[in-house]
This record gives C-alpha cells, structure tokens and sequence, in this order.
C-alpha cells in the first residue's frame, strides 16, 4: 500500500503527533509499505530543518510559522503536485487544522481516499486561551473541526471520550484508534539500570517518593494544580519536559527538580526513577505519557477525564482526581506516599504494566491498515 501522510508536527519538534506519525512509519516500513510525509518546515522561530527522510521515506517540507512555539504548515498548491506523483493508494492526515485541511481538500480533488486522525483537543485549548470569550471561540473551533473531518472519508479518534466528544459535535464517520506504547524502552527494569539508580539518588537523598510528570510545560497542561503536592511530606517533585511555563513553574515549585526535555533511554531512566506518575491536563485526548508510565510500572494518578479514563483503573493500576474538587488532587496522592504505600505502589505498577504491554505499536499499526483497507475499499467519499 502506498501512505501518503500529512502531519501538523514532525521532527524535530517533539510531541504526541510527531511521535505517532513516526511510529506509523515504522510500522509501516517494517511491513514493505511504501510512504511520503508532507511536513512543516523551517520558521524565523525554528530554522532547524526536519529530516529529508525518515526510515528511508521522503520528507516534503512546506513553509511554516510560529504559532506559540509551534511550527504551522502553511497550506500550498504544490501539495497537490507532490501528491499526484507518489499516487498515494490513501491519504493519513495527522491532526488536522491548517495544513491538515489543505491535505483533505488535496485529497478530494485527486479522488485519494483518505483518513484523518483527531489527536489535538483544539476546542478545549482555544477556550483557554480566548478569556470571557472562551465558549464562544470553543463553539467556532468545533464548526472548524466539523467542517474539516466532514471532507475525511473517516475520522480516528484515540479515546472513548474523544470519540465521545466528536460524535456530540455531529463529526460524520468515526472510529477509535488508539495509540501504542514501547513496552521494552520503558520497562520496570530500568530501576536497577545505574543510570537510573544515580538519577535516583540525585533527585531523593533521603529516600523521597518522587512524583513524576512527563511533557509540555505550557498553559494547557495545568501544571499549576502540581502546587498541591509541592509541600506534601515525604516527596519531591521531578518534571520532565520544556515549554514556556518552565520560569514560572520553577518560581512556584522552589522544591521540584525540572530535568528538561529528554528521550529514548534518558527518558525511559527517568521514568524509572519514578515512584509515582502524576498528570494534570484535563483535555488529553489521549495521554501517551499515562502509557508509557503504566508501561515503566509506575501507579499513575491524572484527572477523571478525558483521555485517562481509558488509561487508569481506579483503585487497580492508579487513580483519578475530580480537577474540579480543590485539593482532590493532594488527596488522591497522599496516600502513595505513605511510609506503608511500597508495596500498593508495586501492585499498582504491575497491573498497569499488565494493562498495556499489549498495546505494541505493530499491533497498532496493523489496526491502522485495516482502516486504511475500508476506506479504500469502500471507495472514497469525496472523490470529485
């Protein structure tokens, strides 16, 4: 089969999109697909180039800006050239918001089936950036995304609550795709790897239980409710990840050690040098660092929404705090962090690894071509 992939991020930038649209080529080279990615390319912000070619697939770049710190493909008639070249048998769109949907209306045009992956909670962000407008903004975000996803063949969405959230919005043609997890990168086993006993011993000299978050440090992320456990007795906070609210995160959390962004080993050493594994977003549509965590063997805690209520049996592999309930938070923590708590934390560890070991990225890609084979073979929709 041959995959054409147009993605909102890919490297360098790092991010859940970027991350899932490598994995998926991956996959795919390591089943004799062959595959195209039409990616942003450089900006005044970030001169950085992407690569010309990943796992041996071309990498078509388009100009791009900043848009807070996050490179925006610019849309571009030369799309459709690139596309009639490589005669794509499907078209992967990754997120779609601009040049996602320069894609869609590409793929109409040249009668490419196609299907677009929602991973991006765009309604939720814009509320929270747009003040007293915040409702009214979200509403023209979900006409955008309705207008969007109605020109996909089908649209993949990566939780039940997502899904959820775009069948609410009258989003046409719908199906759940979740998202797969390296359980050998991250391994319960990495705590005895010396990296990580030194990583360790640098972050809890006296044997703290050190509560972990892993991704962006910016706005959305909500990381203020980690104000919560900043004095909790017993643990230190570590956070992994950039973004533009490291300043002001380190100004109110004096006890928390930031490591910045890190990956692959690095990554999977700090993870398991974890105790605990904390999220606060409440608009992940997914949550890949809840997996990886659950995969590492850590007891995860998150908010009872969204993405994490596909991600953490309550009671069983972590918990869930009401994001609405002030110090529910510290509440649901605490008692992971009891002197007595050892041995709940490893069973909790166990039985979230238990639940996601199975989610392999191949197994995952596999799914993705049988979505790829219904729409191709149900014909496409949109062709002109």
């Amino acid at each position: 089969m041959r995959v054409a992939i147009v993605t909102e991020s890919f490297l360098p930038a790092l991010n859940g999109v970027t991350t899932s649209v490598c994995k998926v080529l991956e996959g795919l080279r390591a089943l004799g697909h062959d595959a195209l990615v039409v990616a942003p390319g450089t900006s005044p912000w970030s001169p950085t180039m992407p690569p010309e070619r990943y796992v041996g697939y071309p990498v078509h770049t388009v100009t791009s800006v900043p848009v807070r710190q996050f490179r925006v493909g610019l849309p571009s008639y030369e799309l459709e050239t690139v596309l009639h070249r490589f005669r794509p048998d499907v078209m992967h769109v990754a997120s779609p918001f601009v040049l996602g949907v320069r894609g869609l209306t590409a793929a109409r045009a040249l009668a490419i089936p196609s299907v677009a992956v929602y991973q991006t909670d765009m309604p939720s962000y814009v509320r929270q950036h747009s003040g007293p407008a915040g409702d009214l903004t979200a509403r023209a975000a979900w006409r955008w995304i309705r207008r969007i996803h109605q020109q996909a063949d089908l649209t993949l969405a990566p939780s039940t609550a997502a899904l959820a959230d775009l069948r609410a919005h009258d989003i046409p043609r719908t199906a759940l795709w979740g998202r797969g997890v390296d359980a050998d990168l991250f391994h319960p086993d990495r705590r005895e790897d010396p990296g990580t006993v030194a990583l360790r011993d640098r972050l809890a000299p006296r044997g703290e239980v050190l509560l972990g978050y892993v991704g962006r440090l910016a706005p959305e992320k909500e990381l203020h409710r980690l104000r919560e456990l900043a004095d909790l007795p017993g643990s230190r906070l570590v956070l992994v990840g950039e973004g533009p609210s490291r300043e002001q995160l380190e100004a109110e959390l004096p006890g928390a050690a930031f490591l910045g962004r890190l990956e692959g080993a690095d990554l999977a050493r700090a993870y398991g040098a974890f105790d605990v594994f904390v999220h606060t977003g409440t608009r992940e549509t997914f949550g890949q660092t809840l997996q990886e965590a659950a995969a590492a063997g850590l007891p995860v805690v998150a908010p009872a929404r969204g993405g994490p209520l596909d991600l953490v049996e309550v009671g069983r592999t972590g918990d869930l705090f009401d994001p609405d309930r002030p110090g529910d938070l510290r509440a649901t923590v605490a008692p992971l962090v009891t002197p007595e708590a050892d041995q709940l934390r490893r069973e909790m560890g166990s039985a979230g690894r238990d639940l996601v070991v199975a989610r392999s990225w191949p197994e995952l890609v596999d799914q993705l071509l049988g979505h790829y084979a219904r729409v191709v073979g149900s014909g496409s929709r949109t062709a002109a």
